[in-house]
């Protein structure tokens, strides 16, 4: 048994029209996973709906308006100071132009194939291990 909380955070997948899959690279600063590419999300703050923390931070991360489509898996980290549960569901745009934060370096539009191939958060990583996306 650990005494770390555990967290929640809301991801999303995004694709373009050629179903290629929107993924960030963190800011080596970063906290968690300092230079590692995921896909675009963040913390359910306290007292926050899982829907309207998710549309917060996708826009705050990418500047794009969206809808939530439907949950697709779940994938855990177990950091120093906290066990982060991470909520992945496909979303669709609604309108936006892209624009990543300062949390982010890089964004890329990616196949399945070229994602698995880069530095990933390890959530990330065993996130894809489990589904086809």
């Amino acid at each position: 048994m650990t005494n770390k909380p555990f967290g929640l955070v809301v991801r999303a997948i995004i694709k373009d029209s050629d179903n290629n899959i929107l993924i960030l690279k963190r800011a080596p600063d970063s906290r968690s996973n300092p230079c590692c590419w995921e896909l675009p999300g963040g913390k359910v703050e306290s007292g926050e709906s899982f829907d309207n923390a998710m549309i917060r931070e996708i826009t705050e991360e990418t500047n794009l308006d969206i809808s939530l489509n439907r949950a697709v898996g779940i994938a855990q980290q177990d950091l120093p100071h906290i066990h982060s549960v991470h909520v992945i569901m496909t979303v669709e745009v609604n309108s936006g132009d892209l624009k990543i934060s300062a949390e982010h370096t890089e964004f890329k539009w990616a196949i399945l194939e070229e994602i698995k191939s880069l530095n990933l958060s390890n959530w990330f990583e065993s996130f894809l291990e489990e589904k086809d996306i």
